[in-house]
């Protein structure tokens, strides 16, 4: 293919290089022709005024340069079949070196084939015997495997053909042996039936009955060992969760870091002077009027020096009248409209300053997704004290309180100091919806999107509601740790006196007991009893009857001492 293909190339060269020859002989021998024409043509007009001499010299003369002309155009058209037979050689001898140089490297491409060719073939000869070596190989493999599948097979038959046999065997030794137990077994029988009849004649007891009587002795043991064993259970498991329990609370309130003290809402306003009270009063009471009227604050002025009274159920709005008439005294001009302006001042700071302190109360226990309404009302209990002990600060501590603990138990702590949070936020609304703060509080939680395990663990954590879940438990604990704390709430006059008179009735209606001391403030009572009544047990007995009673039936702080006192007395007069 590649041969002939440069024998035509060839063979085209040639073809132009003999077509070029062709057209530059024809151009000359046209110039010729041409030049020619022109020498025959008259070059001039002939006139009357020359004369035939000059005439026919004129003639003469362009002969001869006709002849020269044509002379010299044979000479060119010579030198041009020369030049063309010059150039068709030199085309020839090009096109056969073309053709041989053509024919040198077909014969040198057809080397070069033969040569890949026959490597082809001999790497295809050597590749085909390896395969043939390694089908051979594998054939040879399979066919080991083969024969050792076969061996095995055989030895398979005959050890199945011998199990076989043994199994023959065995079936016949079973069948004899199977009847020789049943034979026993009616032998056994027999015996077993002759046995019964004798001992029920000589125990007068049926076989029913000795069995009844059995499981009855049975039954009762089983009870018996199994009160024993549910007793060291209950036993174990109380004293395990006491310890865990005290170890939990002691540990929580160890590390929250609070204050000791209670913090009590101060009410009353220090003036510079006296004469500030007249200009509070205004003419004709008309300041303190205006005052009372706007702020819904008691102002009650007395002969206090220096200072006024501000009275209020609503913690909020006595701080909001706090601020006014302390912005109203620095400022000095007090009057109706003046009072209006600085009330409504002052309301926009408290409320802003109840929307930080619940912002900060929010980012101190973690929570960050509160509804606003609700971070509103947390707000509003900055003011807000329980017997002396801010709501606020008291709900943080909570939730912490309430975190560790939960923490320690491997609880959801996001999900159990949420609950603690919000378990007082219904005192925020007290002074304006009737019924306990549990129950608003968890109508609010609910409202607001809370999730039911919040809400069930602020409706219980009073027991309003039976507690149910892990988190309300949890929530009542952390409460009663924040609140019973010492230093944490102040406790009203009443109240202590009535828990002291209920721990000295719970004493002294106890039999034997001759006098009782509450002493240290309620935390250890002493029980005097008569000798001759109570003994050293019977006293023991009485104190722990009296804690137990005054656990079941008191709330207080801390623990309570109880101490029975019996003591003998010989007393002689020496005469």
């Amino acid at each position: 293919m590649a041969l002939e293909t440069v024998l035509a190339i060839a063979v085209l060269i040639l073809g132009v290089l003999v077509a070029a020859g062709f057209v530059i002989i024809i151009s000359l021998l046209r110039q010729t022709g041409a030049t020619l024409r022109s020498s025959l043509r008259p070059g001039r007009p002939t006139t009357h005024d020359l004369d035939a001499g000059d005439e026919a010299a004129a003639a003469h003369s362009d002969v001869a340069a006709a002849r020269t002309d044509a002379a010299a155009a044979r000479a060119e058209a010579k030198a041009a079949r020369s030049e063309a037979r010059r150039i068709i050689d030199a085309a020839r001898e090009e096109a056969n070196g073309i053709i041989e140089r053509a024919h040198r490297q077909a014969d040198h491409d057809a080397e070069q084939i033969r040569v890949a060719a026959r490597r082809t073939a001999e790497r295809e000869v050597e590749t085909l015997t390896r395969v043939v070596r390694q089908q051979s190989s594998d054939a040879e493999r399979r066919q080991q495997r083969l024969d050792e599948l076969e061996r095995l097979l055989a030895q398979e038959a005959e050890r199945l053909a011998e199990r076989d046999r043994r199994t023959v065997t065995a079936e016949a030794e079973l069948a004899q042996r199977e009847a020789a137990l049943a034979e026993r077994e009616a032998q056994l029988a027999l015996a077993i039936e002759q046995q019964r009849r004798e001992l029920e004649r000589i125990a007068g007891l049926t076989a029913e009955a000795a069995r009844a009587e059995l499981i009855e002795q049975i039954e009762a043991q089983a009870k018996r060992d199994a009160v024993l064993l549910v007793r060291e259970i209950e036993n174990e498991a109380r004293a395990t969760a006491e310890s865990r329990a005290r170890a939990l609370v002691v540990d929580a309130i160890q590390r929250v870091a609070s204050e000791q003290t209670a913090e009590s809402v101060v009410s009353v306003l220090h003036l510079p002077s006296d004469e500030m009270k007249g200009r509070i009063i205004g003419r004709e009471g008309r300041n303190i009027r205006a005052f009372e009227s706007v702020t819904g604050v008691n102002l009650i002025i007395d002969d206090t020096p220096e200072a006024v009274l501000l009275s209020c159920f609503d913690p909020v709005r006595r701080e909001v009248g706090r601020l006014t008439l302390e912005k109203l005294v620095l400022d000095g001009r007090i009057h109706p409209h003046r009072i209006e302006e600085v009330y409504e001042s002052a309301r926009g700071e408290v409320e802003r300053l109840c929307q930080r302190a619940a912002e900060d109360a929010l980012v101190q226990v973690g929570i960050t997704d509160l509804h606003p309404e609700l971070v509103t009302l947390v707000g509003r209990l900055r003011y807000r004290t329980s017997y002396g002990q801010n709501v606020l600060k008291h709900l943080v501590e909570t939730a912490h309180i309430a975190g560790i603990m939960a923490a320690e138990l491997g609880l959801n702590v996001p999900l159990v100091k949420r609950c603690a949070f919000l378990h007082d936020i219904g005192k925020a609304l007290t002074h304006e919806v009737e019924g306990s703060h549990a129950i608003i509080g968890a109508d609010l939680a609910r409202r607001y999107g809370e999730s039911e395990e919040v809400v069930h663990a602020i409706e219980a954590h009073h027991n309003e509601v039976a507690p149910q879940t892990v988190e309300a438990v949890l929530t009542q604990a952390a409460d009663a740790c924040s609140g019973g704390r010492p230093g944490a709430r102040r406790e009203s006059l009443e109240a202590y006196v009535k828990r002291l008179e209920r721990i000295e009735e719970i004493a002294a209606s106890k039999p034997g007991v001759e006098r009782v001391f509450a002493m240290q403030a309620g935390r250890e009572i002493r029980i005097m009893v008569r000798p001759d009544d109570v003994d050293d047990i019977g006293a023991a007995v009485l104190a722990r009857d009296v804690a137990k009673q005054i656990e079941e039936e008191l709330t207080y702080p801390g623990q309570i001492r109880v101490t029975v006192v019996r003591e003998s007395r010989a007393t002689e007069v020496a005469r």
